[in-house]
């Protein structure tokens, strides 16, 4: 599975990476751990699956974490992550 995290500020991608995880895990869980490995990437605080970001991420495998997700302030519009190859 390859996923890809992107920070967004004023429709401008100011960073992005792509997480491989080829772990026998299951989706949820390789979903979970590359939300880690591009927040600790970015420096950033975990943000939180609100009900609207776990639908969005159901029907188009693709989410976005706006402040609304985050604790701390954050420095850009909105990170996010979408799947781009499934095992």
């Amino acid at each position: 599975m390859r996923i890809w995290g992107k920070i967004w500020k004023n429709n401008h991608m100011l960073r992005d990476t792509v997480i491989e995880d080829d772990r026998d895990d299951t989706r949820t869980h390789k979903v979970f751990h590359a939300l880690d490995e591009i927040c600790y990437a970015f420096d950033l605080g975990k943000p939180i699956w609100l009900d609207s970001t776990i639908n969005e991420f159901k029907r188009h495998s693709k989410a976005r974490f706006y402040q609304d997700n985050f604790i701390e302030e954050i420095p850009f519009d909105y990170l996010e992550l979408q799947v781009i190859e499934e095992d």
